[in-house]
C-alpha cells in the first residue's frame, strides 16, 4: 500500500548547516531501527526540509518546517508513526510537531513528476562509478533500469514501465550534493513515467533514480 507521511517540524534552536540530511537520515534510521532495511533495496524515498532561509553560513527556520517521509510498505509508516512519538528530535533543536499520513492521488499512465530533490544516477562501469545528469545520454535506461528493479523487488510485474528526464524543461540544472563528505553530482530536473497508473504511483513512493533513501530522487 502506498503512504506517504508529511512531518511538520518546530523552528530550529541552532543554526542548520547547508548540508544537513544525514541529520534527516540519521532521524529516519533511529526511528525505523537502524538494522531494519540495511542492504536491502529502498522501497522509499525522503525529501528534504521546507521554509527555510539563509542566515550566514547556515540556514534557519522561523516558522518550522515541513518534511516527507514516502514508503511502499505501509509498515514502516505505521512503525515511523509510532516512534516518532516518543522520540520526536530531528536536529539543530528542530523536533516533530505534527504528522499526517496520506494517500496517493490518481495517476495516468504517462505521468510527469516535479522532484522534490535532486535525482541522482549513478552508472557502474567495472570499479568505476559515474553520476549521470539530465543531459547526458544514458541516463534515462539507468532510471528505468533501477524502477524496474525495485518493482520486482516489491513483487510487482511492470516490464514496460519506462522513466525519462522531460529535457523541454527550460529551468533543468545540476546541483552537487554533499553528504558526510561524500560528494554528488544530481539534477534537478522533471521526469517522466510511463507504463501505467499502479507504476506511476510506486515511482511517487520510492523515489526516482539512485540513494532514495538518503534524500534523493523525492517526487512531488
Amino acid at each position: 500500500m502506498h503512504m506517504r507521511l508529511y512531518f511538520d517540524l518546530s523552528p530550529n534552536t541552532e543554526p542548520v548547516p547547508w548540508d544537513y540530511q544525514h541529520f534527516l537520515i540519521g532521524a529516519f534510521h533511529k526511528w525505523l531501527g537502524r538494522n531494519r532495511l540495511h542492504d536491502r533495496v529502498s522501497l522509499y524515498s525522503l525529501s528534504w526540509l521546507t521554509g527555510g532561509q539563509r542566515k550566514g553560513g547556515s540556514l534557519t527556520f522561523p516558522k518550522g518546517a515541513m518534511w516527507f517521509v514516502s514508503c511502499y510498505e505501509i509498515d514502516i509508516a505505521k512503525r515511523l508513526l509510532g516512534s516518532v512519538l516518543s522520540d520526536p528530535e530531528v536536529c539543530c533543536g528542530m523536533r516533530i510537531t505534527g504528522a499526517r499520513l496520506v494517500e496517493p492521488p490518481e495517476f495516468d499512465g504517462q505521468q510527469r513528476f516535479f522532484v522534490a530533490t535532486p535525482v541522482l544516477v549513478r552508472r557502474f562501469d567495472g570499479q568505476s562509478v559515474k553520476h549521470l545528469t539530465f543531459a547526458e545520454n544514458g541516463a534515462d535506461a539507468v532510471l528505468t533500469q533501477t524502477l524496474q528493479r525495485k518493482m520486482k523487488f516489491a513483487g510487482l510485474d511492470e516490464p514496460k514501465v519506462a522513466v525519462e528526464f522531460d529535457r523541454t524543461y527550460p529551468k533543468a540544472r545540476t546541483k552537487l550534493v554533499s553528504i558526510k563528505g561524500i560528494h554528488n553530482k544530481a539534477s534537478l530536473c522533471p521526469v517522466i513515467v510511463r507504463g501505467s497508473p499502479r507504476a506511476a504511483a510506486f515511482a511517487w513512493e520510492v523515489g526516482i533514480g539512485h540513494s532514495t533513501g538518503s534524500g534523493f530522487g523525492a517526487l512531488c
